[in-house]
C-alpha cells in the first residue's frame, strides 16, 4: 500500500464521528494483536479494553488530537 494510499485513509477516518473514531481504533489494534506484529501484554490489553469500553459507555469523552497534544505541552 502506497503512502498517498495511507494519507487518504487517515483523512477519511479523522472525518468520522469520535465514536466511530474509537471503534476503528479498537479494530485496528485488535488486528493487530491478531496478527501478532505488535503483541500487547494482557496488561496492555486489558487497558486498551477498558479505555475503549469507557469512550463507548459516555465514561470517557474523546478530544481530537492536536488539542490533547496542545494539553500536553503545557497550553489551554
Amino acid at each position: 500500500m502506497s503512502t498517498a494510499t495511507v494519507e487518504e485513509l487517515k483523512t477519511q477516518a479523522l472525518r468520522l464521528s469520535p465514536n466511530a473514531r474509537a471503534y476503528l481504533a479498537e479494530v485496528l489494534i485488535e488486528s493487530l494483536d491478531e496478527e501478532d506484529d505488535f503483541p500487547l501484554s494482557e496488561t496492555g490489553l486489558a487497558e486498551v479494553q477498558r479505555r475503549v469500553a469507557d469512550i463507548d459507555s459516555g465514561v470517557a469523552k474523546s478530544i481530537p488530537g492536536d488539542e490533547a497534544i496542545r494539553r500536553l505541552m503545557g497550553g489551554r
